[in-house]
C-alpha cells in the first residue's frame, strides 16, 4: 500500500516525484485529475508494484535469455568443443520446446566455425558447454511460463471491494492478493540465476589452462594474472544469487490486527527478482569478455 502510495500521489498534483532531467526530487507538479469513487483506493490497492517490477524482470531477462546462447557458442568456439550435443537428435526424444529451441540455436550462432570444425581428441565436453540445450532451456520455459501469468495479472482487476453495476454487487473479494505474482517472481528469479550459474562455469573453464588456452588467458602467466579476478567477480556475483533466490513467497506475517493473516511477500520478490537479473547482467559481461579474448588465442582459426 505505502508504494503504491507514494506512486500515486502525483496523479493528484501531491506528493514528490524525480526529475531525471536536473538529476533531483521535486514537488509534484499540480493535477487538474479529479479522482471519482473508488478511484483512489484503486490505485493503492492491487498488485501494481508487483506487476511493474516483473514487467522489468521479464523485458531483461528475456535479453539475457537472447544473449545467453550467443555467448555459450562463443564459449564452446574457444574452448575447442564439440558441436554432437547440439545434434536435433537427442533433443527430439527430450522435446522441451526451450531445449529444442537452444540446440538450434546455438549450432545456428556456430554456422561455419572452423575451429568446431577440425578434429577432436577429447570425446565429450564438460556440462557447462554440453547440456547447455538443457539448462537455457528450462530457464526459457520457465520465463514463457512467467510471462503467461503476468499477461492475465496486467489484464486483470487486482483491487478491491469489486463493483459490478449491472448486477447492482459490491463484493469484498481477495483479488488484491500477490500469491500467482510472488511465485512466477521466486521461479524467474531462480531460472535466470542459473544461466548466470552455469555462465560463471565456463568463464572458470576458460581460465584453467586447458584445450591449447593459457592459464588465465594471459599470454604472459606468472607475471600477469590476466581475467582471474573477473572471474573471482562472476564467482561471487553468482553467490550472491543464490542467497537471492531463497524464495520470498514462503515467508508471511500477521497485519492489520489480525485481519490480514497471510501475505504473499511479493513485492520482496519482485525486488529481489530484479537485484538477481541486473547481477546475471554483470555475469554476462564477464562471459562475453571471457570468450572474445580466449577467441583471440585461436587465431588464424575462425
Amino acid at each position: 500500500l505505502a508504494p503504491l502510495s507514494h506512486l500515486a500521489l502525483p496523479l493528484i498534483g501531491e506528493g514528490e516525484i524525480w526529475n531525471y532531467t536536473a538529476n533531483q526530487r521535486e514537488k509534484a507538479p499540480s493535477s487538474s485529475l479529479s479522482l471519482g469513487p473508488k478511484e483512489g483506493l484503486a490505485l493503492i490497492n492491487g498488485t501494481q508494484f508487483m506487476q511493474a517490477y516483473g514487467l522489468q524482470c521479464l523485458f531483461k531477462a528475456k535479453d539475457i535469455l537472447d544473449r545467453a546462447d550467443v555467448h555459450a557458442a562463443m564459449c564452446l568456439d574457444a574452448y575447442d568443443g564439440r558441436k554432437e550435443a547440439f545434434w536435433a537428435f537427442s533433443h527430439q526424444i527430450r522435446p522441451h520446446k526451450g531445449q529444442l529451441a537452444t540446440a538450434k540455436a546455438v549450432l545456428s550462432h556456430l554456422e561455419g566455425s572452423a575451429i568446431l570444425s577440425q578434429d577432436k581428441i577429447h570425446v565429450q565436453d564438460p556440462y557447462s558447454f554440453r547440456c547447455v540445450p538443457q539448462v537455457h532451456g528450462a530457464s526459457k520455459d520457465a520465463y514463457d511460463h512467467v510471462a503467461a501469468v503476468f499477461e492475465t495479472e496486467i489484464n486483470s482487476v487486482t483491487d478491491n471491494p469489486n463493483v459490478f453495476p449491472d448486477e447492482d454487487l459490491i463484493l469484498s473479494a481477495g483479488n488484491f492478493h500477490g500469491q500467482p505474482l510472488a511465485l512466477q517472481l521466486d521461479y524467474l528469479a531462480i531460472a535466470i540465476a542459473e544461466i548466470g550459474s552455469i555462465a560463471e562455469r565456463r568463464i572458470y573453464r576458460l581460465l584453467e589452462g586447458k584445450r591449447g588456452l593459457p592459464a588465465f588467458l594471459t599470454a604472459n602467466p606468472g607475471l600477469e594474472s590476466g581475467l582471474m579476478i573477473a572471474q573471482y567477480t562472476a564467482a561471487s556475483i553468482v553467490s550472491q544469487n543464490k542467497q537471492f533466490c531463497t524464495p520470498s513467497s514462503v515467508d508471511t506475517i500477521e497485519s492489520s490486527n489480525g485481519q490480514e493473516d497471510h501475505v504473499s511477500m511479493g513485492a520482496n520478490a519482485a525486488t529481489k527478482c530484479l537485484r538477481v537479473i541486473e547481477n546475471v547482467e554483470r555475469i554476462q559481461a564477464i562471459e562475453l569478455l571471457t570468450a572474445s579474448k580466449a577467441l583471440e588465442f585461436r587465431r588464424p582459426l575462425k
